[in-house]
């Protein structure tokens, strides 16, 4: 297969840098911080810089969108994380699936903190967690979901929660909600690149074109058969991505001339039938060990 198209991308708000101080600022008065992450991509989506600043926090990890995540994948991140000694959950915030589990996932994480309030007699201090993601994870839905009303502002969209709030979710239980916040430079042109795909950075900063041939390649590496399934053709591994979305336009018809078909019409149809999950339930990313 040929290389990928190398895309430039250029995304920091300036927004992003205030957030990630109130976040520092804020972690010494919570208990713990649980990470939303991608279920599609969690390598990606999780930002290296909440590490580095609650390190020693117990650490709560949400795989959400599992709706449109590979299951079978999906629960060998279960086991990755688990592994590293974190309490994880999958959830379908969108749908509820798995959110009302979550003030008990707490209580897991914060065994050993639960136990000193009680030896010091404020067994009845509510816990108290910071819940962090980067844009459009579905953060501000889960949220919404395990409040059990419109707690949080949410939106299909990056960077629509621009402040913090606390949140009440029973009497022993408050959240801090805060911004999406991406960090100051990817590692790899692939991270930038799957967050592209799933919306948590815009891809009107990218060219589409190429965007979609890499899409289109990475699913013919990763799960061929769904291209068969949703574009009518048996992809060709030795074809680059424009070539793959030539053999899909002509299937829907996205005729130009005689013999020329619309390549960008294409790529924009694709991206969307992937954002809306309509090629089925695929995953991005497999754990390290994979």
């Amino acid at each position: 297969m040929n290389d990928i198209e190398k895309l430039q991308i250029q995304w920091f708000p300036g927004h992003m840098t205030k957030a990630e101080r109130m976040i520092e600022e804020n972690l010494k008065i919570v208990d713990a911080v649980c990470e939303i992450l991608d279920a599609r991509i969690p390598y990606s989506s999780r930002n290296p810089d909440i590490a580095r600043l609650a390190e020693g926090k117990p650490r709560i990890i949400i795989l959400n969108r599992t709706d449109l995540a590979d299951p079978a994948i999906t629960a060998k991140w279960k086991n990755y994380f688990t592994s590293m000694g974190q309490t994880v959950l999958e959830t379908d915030a969108k749908s509820g699936k798995g959110t009302k589990e979550f003030p008990a996932a707490v209580r897991r994480a914060l065994k050993d903190k639960i136990a000193e309030y009680e030896a010091k007699g404020q067994g009845t201090r509510p816990l108290r967690v910071m819940v962090v993601g980067i844009p459009n994870v579905g953060k501000s839905t889960f949220i919404n979901r395990i409040a059990g009303r419109k707690a949080a502002i949410s939106g299909d969209k990056p960077g629509v929660t621009r402040g913090k709030q606390w949140i009440n979710i029973d009497k022993g239980l408050d959240l801090l909600d805060t911004p999406g916040i991406l960090w100051p430079k990817f590692e790899s042109q692939e991270v930038g690149e799957v967050l592209a795909l799933t919306n948590a950075i815009s891809q009107n900063v990218l060219d589409k074109e190429a965007l979609a041939a890499n899409l289109m390649m990475r699913l013919c590496r990763l799960c061929p058969e769904k291209i068969t399934e949703r574009y009518k053709f048996t992809p060709d591994k030795e074809e680059n991505g424009y070539e793959l979305l030539e053999s899909a336009a002509k299937k829907r018809g996205f005729l130009i001339s005689k013999g020329e078909y619309d390549i960008e019409r294409m790529a924009n149809t694709l991206l969307t039938e992937y954002h809306a999950g309509k090629l089925g339930q695929i995953s991005l990313e497999t754990p390290p060990e994979e």
